[in-house]
């Protein structure tokens, strides 16, 4: 039976119906049908005064989801994402985003023509840089993330204003890139806090 709640179709169906509709192995108990909104070019002034996720290169849908999520704990609305990252609608990103897509902006963009457009300071993740725990990042700027297994392109790098490295201090090669968005969207917010 179709019920309506505001502008929300809902209809309840069956455990066994559920399984059938959703390409899950366990599918959650809700699904939701909604229209993919186009992808609109994003405006540098649409940046002012707040911090964007920049994500270059993400392929594990996993971490996309995550990063997204993680995003909307933090307050940060929006996030730019390079040509090649997943997509946001690949079902193990909608997943794992458990509801925040719905609530974060995601562009996707040529950042070797978008990044030199902006005015605000990039803060590129790296391996060798400024110590995240004694960097002062201000009121704006964008966090830009690279690629699991590769980083930040090198043609990336090249537009970052300040590298900005998580200090190690155990032997890991290198660290996820959906815990190092957290750890660099946890800064943001605590230095906001002060």
């Amino acid at each position: 039976m179709l019920k309506v709640s505001g502008n929300i179709k809902l209809e309840e169906v069956s455990s066994a119906e559920l399984e059938k509709i959703s390409s899950l192995t366990t599918p959650q108990e809700v699904i939701a049908l909604t229209e993919i909104p186009e992808n609109n070019e994003i405006k540098p002034k649409q940046l002012a005064g707040k911090f964007t996720l920049v994500l270059d290169g993400i392929q594990d849908p996993g971490n996309l989801g995550t990063i997204i999520r993680t995003a909307d704990w933090f307050g940060i609305s929006q996030i730019i994402c390079s040509e090649d990252t997943v997509d946001i609608y690949n079902p193990k990103v909608v997943q794992a985003t458990m509801g925040s897509l719905s609530r974060i902006e995601v562009h996707y963009a040529n950042l070797l023509l978008l990044l030199p457009q902006i005015k605000q300071p990039v803060f590129g993740a790296m391996l060798h840089g400024e110590n995240i725990y004694q960097t002062n990042f201000g009121n704006e700027g964008l966090i830009l993330m690279g690629n699991e297994g590769n980083g930040i392109r090198p043609e990336i790098q090249a537009l970052i204003s300040r590298q900005i490295t998580i200090p190690q201090f155990g032997k890991a090669e290198s660290l996820n890139v959906a815990i190092a968005a957290a750890i660099f969207c946890n800064e943001i917010s605590r230095s906001r806090l002060k």
